[in-house]
């Protein structure tokens, strides 16, 4: 067993297989994911575990050259959208609308479904090298 860090073995693996340029999410309990795309589902109940703590829990042990989020985000959810800009603070970001992001998620290896249940809570990490 792990001391620290994230203790949630698909999770474990899923950062320890991607890479460089391949893609993560972090996703509310509601975004729709495409069937050949791995879920990691976390989610509790409503609320439990929140995205800010899964992005916490992330950003610690994943190296993340760029993220992508929904530009609704800004406006409909702007606490969160301000946590994820502090917290990746200094990382390249691009935004696109919701709809371009779900068509987006063809394209990445891991999904993780958290328990989050607030608007646009979602977002696309991109795999870095630590070298």
């Amino acid at each position: 067993m792990r001391k620290t860090g994230i203790l949630n073995i698909a999770i474990c693996e899923a950062i320890a297989s991607l890479g460089h340029t391949e893609y993560l999410v972090i996703a509310d309990a509601g975004l729709p994911v495409p069937k050949d795309v791995q879920v990691i589902d976390i989610s509790l109940v409503t609320g439990i575990p929140g995205f800010r703590e899964v992005l916490d829990a992330v950003a610690g042990e994943f190296v993340i050259d760029s993220y992508i989020y929904a530009n609704e985000m800004d406006g409909i959810n702007p606490e969160l959208a301000a946590y994820v800009h502090e917290k990746l603070d200094g990382i390249p970001k691009k935004s696109v609308s919701h709809e371009e992001l779900k068509k987006m998620l063809k394209d990445v290896r891991y999904v993780i479904r958290t328990g989050e249940c607030t608007s646009y809570a979602n977002v696309m990490l991109e795999g870095g090298v630590s070298f």
